[in-house]
């Protein structure tokens, strides 16, 4: 099973771009977030025709929003609100046994201090719900894959420079120790980790705001896949698509995949 995440940062505008990757890939599974739109305009018909039948979606006007595309037919769908919040932030499927969750985590605005920034507690409050939820849900039996964009780069070399940053939100404590008691709930396994050496520099993400982005290659791996344990002696590969942040008009996120075998 080909399984993908995407933050695609409006899927009518990037519908086209969607199309592109799943022709090169042809995942059983794509996950997107970000697709900024309602259900009734979502673009179904653009997957349909190539084999994504299967949607499962949740979307609001301009903001937020989600989509799982599939080859195979879902077993079961759910739709969670999160901190009291209907924002459109984490969907499920379940596809051949396996759970997956897609999940939008808040960005959290610019100043990293909880007393001044309501969007930065929301941020803290959704991954400390999302462990709990975990924890009080499944076991690390289950087989489980938890991605998405999870708007937080936690190790060191998930970001240009780690000093820089920690200021930043993203990159702060506060959230990146928060991602990794997440993890621990069900001891998670990041697969971006998982097949890439700790000393290596990840990106998924890279700012509009850098015009020449290549050059200064300030990225932040914002874009995760987990697995939990019955699945991570499956895993085969893990791969990135960056030649997505060169299209014309591309999302600042690019695609990520991994393949599970022998299931």
């Amino acid at each position: 099973m080909r399984i993908v995440t995407w933050n695609i940062n409006s899927v009518r505008l990037r519908a086209h771009l969607v199309a592109d990757v799943l022709k090169e890939w042809a995942p059983d599974v794509l996950c997107l977030q970000e697709t900024k739109t309602v259900d009734e305009t979502f673009p179904r018909a653009v997957f349909a025709d190539l084999g994504y039948e299967y949607q499962h979606i949740q979307g609001m006007k301009s903001y937020n929003g989600q989509a799982i595309l599939s080859k195979h037919p879902f077993e079961t769908t759910d739709i969670f609100d999160r901190c009291g919040k209907q924002d459109c932030r984490h969907i499920s499927v379940r596809i051949q046994g396996i759970e997956i969750h897609n999940l939008y985590v808040p960005a959290g605005g610019d100043e990293p201090n909880v007393k001044i920034n309501e969007k930065y507690k929301h941020k803290l409050d959704f991954i400390d719900e999302m462990t709990a939820w975990f924890k009080d849900n499944y076991t690390e039996k289950d087989k489980l894959v938890a991605l998405g964009d999870f708007n937080i780069a936690p190790y060191e070399h998930d970001v240009w420079s780690h000093k820089q940053l920690l200021k930043v939100i993203s990159h702060t404590p506060p959230e990146t120790e928060r991602l990794t008691k997440m993890k621990e709930s069900l001891n998670w396994t990041d697969t971006g980790r998982h097949f890439t050496p700790m000393e290596e520099k990840l990106y998924t993400w890279w700012s509009y705001r850098n015009k020449d982005y290549k050059k200064s290659n300030r990225g932040r791996r914002l874009d995760h896949i987990w697995v939990t344990n019955p699945l991570k002696g499956s895993l085969a590969s893990y791969k990135a698509m960056p030649k997505m942040r060169d299209v014309e008009k591309p999302s600042d996120h690019i695609p990520v995949m991994i393949e599970i075998d022998n299931l």
